[in-house]
């Protein structure tokens, strides 16, 4: 069976690298999609070329599709693997957690999810056996049977990464590979993306609107309240007396003390440092987290903060000039309007859903702003903007927001590494001693 795998990976991968027309067209747009600007090694160009027979299109055909139209001699085994592949195999991020003399076992840090591997080749044998214990390896997986899985492509080794590190890594694949979050865990995206609903419904039940613009200071005090207010509403969910210490939930319900612990957190969110210490004071009460705006934002004089149901949370210092702007009579009398434009195109921070938003308010004055900057006289919003949007790399639909809820062992990976983090920052750094005088 793993001949047979391998074999005919390697036969779909020469029929993508061989096509031509419409196939070849699809794999160059798909790669560029995906490209960070970076020059990728092998091993990347090969994760690529691997994700684009399962995730790339060709009208409404995938490659693996073209492939089996092309191939009248395959046997209904290999259509079967290769139908199990387009519809299971995804990327990760994997700790090796047991190695074995012709396998090893992966955990997908992004679901905590473990599976049996087989390499599938000579070289992935020989790969393997350089590995150790704890190692964390960029890999693609693809189902062999229902309890077997194998390589889909060469793996990239990140070598063995302490919590910092391994948590920039986790945070640079949901960056690279948003697609690909929790693939091999469907019903956790489901729970992430209801999280954000549930967000913008406390938001919107707090501020009283899906806006609100306040000076940073007073936005930040805001923000923890309203975190206090959501933190009460979901223990209140759990039936958690508020009132009480959580020393003295755990003495009234019997319960394990870590199991309270990792409650908190997944309720509310709580800093499990934080937690811990109600827990060890009977006086204290439960502890919420502190939101708090990003650095850049908390002197401003404005800060808008925008919520929805599906794009999330932004903040913004500068929305209120933009809406100023469409509400001037004459918009060429604000100073720097061009420069603003351009930074809304160009910022990644600026969604489609916020220049969708900035449209509802004034649509014919937005398309006289986009005229004038773009030199474009005939832009038309209803026309031009979603297109105009794709020109600047900005995707139409909403992807995975900031604010959804991680699960429990990321969460907590997060925290113990920013603890490691402030902690060697503590750490009194050693001063060289500077010597007054000549040098003999």
């Amino acid at each position: 069976m793993l001949e047979i795998a391998w074999t005919l990976k390697q036969n779909l991968i020469d029929f993508v690298m061989d096509a031509e027309g419409d196939l070849a067209v699809a794999l160059e747009a798909f790669a560029a999609a995906r490209s960070t600007g970076e020059r990728y090694d092998i091993a990347q160009q090969n994760q690529v070329i691997d994700s684009f027979t399962v995730e790339g299109k060709v009208g409404n055909k995938t490659p693996i599709d073209l492939f089996v139209e092309s191939q009248p001699d395959l046997t209904q085994s290999e259509i079967g693997l290769l139908e199990s592949w387009r519809l299971r195999s995804f990327t990760g991020l994997f700790e090796i957690t047991k190695i074995s003399p012709d396998s090893f076992e992966l955990m997908n840090w992004l679901t905590a999810k473990h599976y049996a591997v087989q390499p599938n080749s000579a070289n992935f044998l020989a790969q393997m056996s350089r590995f150790k214990l704890g190692e964390i390896l960029g890999a693609r997986i693809a189902p062999l049977t229902d309890d077997w899985w194998i390589l889909s492509s060469p793996p990239i080794p990140m070598g063995k990464l302490g919590k910092p590190k391994l948590a920039v890594a986790i945070g640079n694949f949901k960056q690279n590979y948003k697609n690909n979050l929790y693939s091999d865990a469907p019903e956790l995206l489901e729970q992430a993306w209801q999280s954000v609903e549930e967000y913008h419904k406390d938001f919107t039940e707090f501020f009283g609107s899906d806006e609100v613009t306040l000076s940073g200071y007073h936005l930040n005090k805001q923000l923890a309240q309203f975190q206090e207010t959501i933190t009460k509403k979901r223990l209140a969910d759990m039936g958690i007396d508020r009132t009480k210490s959580l020393a003295d939930i755990v003495e009234d319900a019997g319960v394990d003390r870590e199991e309270v612990k990792a409650a908190a957190i997944a309720a509310a969110g709580a800093d499990a440092k934080a937690v811990e210490v109600a827990l060890d004071s009977s006086a204290s009460k439960m502890v919420a987290p502190k939101v708090e705006l990003p650095d850049r934002f908390k002197k401003a004089e404005q800060v808008t903060a925008l919520s929805h149901p599906r794009w999330g949370q932004t903040f913004l210092s500068t929305y209120s000039q933009f809406t100023a702007m469409l509400a001037a009579e004459d918009f060429s009398t604000i100073p720097g309007y061009e420069k603003l434009v351009r930074s809304y195109l160009e910022d990644p921070a600026i969604n489609a859903g916020i220049w969708r938003r900035l449209a509802q308010l004034n649509p014919a004055k937005l398309a006289q702003i986009m005229q004038t900057v773009l030199q474009r006289t005939d832009f038309q919003i209803d026309r031009d903007l979603d297109s105009l949007l794709q020109e600047f790399k900005k995707p139409l639909e909403p992807e995975l927001p900031e604010i959804a809820s991680v699960p429990l062992h990321l969460h907590n990976l997060f925290q113990e590494a920013l603890g490691e983090v402030q902690k060697s920052k503590s750490k009194p750094q050693d001063k060289k001693k500077t010597s007054k005088g000549f040098k003999s």
